[in-house]
């Protein structure tokens, strides 16, 4: 599974996830003061799901459906 964790999160989290190679931040792909449409949208392209704390995302998921999943 591939994990982007959004802005909201710290981005010092992947050192502690290791064994999940493919997780990435937000700010290591220069999405950091992107809107959470942008997000959702590379999310959706690249086939991540979404580990955040913001209610956008979910309210998102409700309009638009899945993919991307939504973790929070």
């Amino acid at each position: 599974m591939k994990i982007l964790f959004d802005q909201n999160i710290c981005f010092r989290i992947l050192c502690k996830l290791q064994s999940f190679p493919k997780a990435q931040h937000v700010s290591n792909l220069g999405l950091i003061d992107a809107r959470d449409r942008a997000i959702w949208d590379y999310a959706v392209q690249n086939q991540f799901a979404i580990v955040t704390f913001d209610q956008d995302f979910f309210q998102m998921a409700s309009l638009l459906g899945v993919p991307p999943k939504i973790i929070g």
